[in-house]
């Protein structure tokens, strides 16, 4: 994975000092990059029974909908509050300094459906975490979380718990 690490821009003290952030658009704007790492993340999944591609506002949206189209999948956005127009479900979960609420249409997922959730990255996994209740909310069987990138040194999975992670390109510092 160096050559896809390698499209990423890093960006240090942003979004404050001392942190290091993990720019993808760089990948993304390379159409060899964004096409080789939309196919190693659907080959982890491939002869996987996957009905639906859920992706986490607002990256999410880049990646979710390719990888379902590649899996012959729907498309499930979970979005902030307020900006689904029909009847929603919605978690509230817990930020480091407050809270947030993730939504998703109520009909989304039907009973016993398997849902990949999909996301640029895992960082401390309270999002992922959140996104998962809400498809399991719903009847959902969780089929597994993709991300493109995982830091490591945040133990996101950790509040994943039973579900099959898999991140493309991993950072330990």
């Amino acid at each position: 994975m160096d050559n896809l690490k390698k499209l990423i821009r890093e960006i240090p003290d942003y979004p404050k000092p001392g942190i290091l952030f993990y720019d993808i658009t760089t990948l993304l704007q390379d159409k060899s990059g964004f096409h080789e790492m939309v196919d190693k993340l659907c080959s982890h999944y491939e002869g996987q029974k996957v009905d639906k591609v859920a992706g986490i506002e607002a990256r999410g949206f880049i990646f979710a909908p390719a990888l379902a189209y590649r899996l012959n999948a729907g498309f499930i956005p979970i979005r902030k509050p307020k900006k689904l127009p029909w009847k929603r479900a919605e978690v509230t979960y817990q930020l480091e300094y407050g809270t947030d609420t993730l939504e998703m249409h109520q009909d989304a997922v039907k009973a016993g459906e398997r849902v990949l959730l999909c996301d640029d990255l895992l960082a401390t996994g309270g999002t992922a975490a959140a996104a998962i209740q809400l498809i399991r909310q719903l009847g959902g069987h969780v089929a597994g979380a993709a991300f493109a990138v995982e830091l490591n040194f945040l133990n996101g999975r950790g509040k994943l718990p039973g579900v099959d992670v898999f991140s493309l390109m991993q950072y330990d510092k």
